[in-house]
């Protein structure tokens, strides 16, 4: 199981690299943007601007300072669910739990892939993650 787990977290690791720019342009042509942004440019969650949020601005930082985008979307199942889907799904009572299962990782709840663990984030950070995927709730 351990030889399977590290074919499948270098597997992911390879795609995460070869695709990077791969996402970064799919969250710009999702946001309607077009020509050069920056990194940290991702679509707005509903009708309203989010962009000025500080929630926003440091859960996206983080999203793209990690592996995240290997296997969430915004808006598409990849590997995991889309993070909208997740934002429709909990609300803020379940920060702490979701900021736990980003932490130590977690399978079941969206089928049997799981998800890796991340140990080295902090509890503080996980949360601030949450929190902008939850802001990406459709209204």
């Amino acid at each position: 199981m351990k030889k399977i787990s590290i074919v499948l977290s270098m597997a992911l690791f390879a795609y995460a690299c070869g695709n990077s720019n791969q996402n970064s342009n799919d969250q710009n042509s999702a946001a309607g943007n077009s020509g050069s942004t920056t990194e940290t440019t991702a679509p707005a969650a509903a009708s309203t601007d989010l962009s000025n949020n500080p929630d926003y601005k440091k859960g996206l930082a983080l999203i793209a300072k990690n592996d995240c985008l290997t296997c969430h979307k915004v808006d598409e199942k990849l590997i995991g669910p889309a993070y909208r889907e997740v934002a429709n799904k909990y609300t803020d009572k379940d920060i702490p739990m979701l900021a736990a299962k980003i932490i130590k990782g977690g399978s079941g709840v969206w089928g049997q892939v799981p998800m890796t663990p991340h140990p080295n984030l902090s509890v503080a950070d996980a949360e601030q993650m949450v929190k902008y995927i939850l802001l990406l709730k459709k209204s």
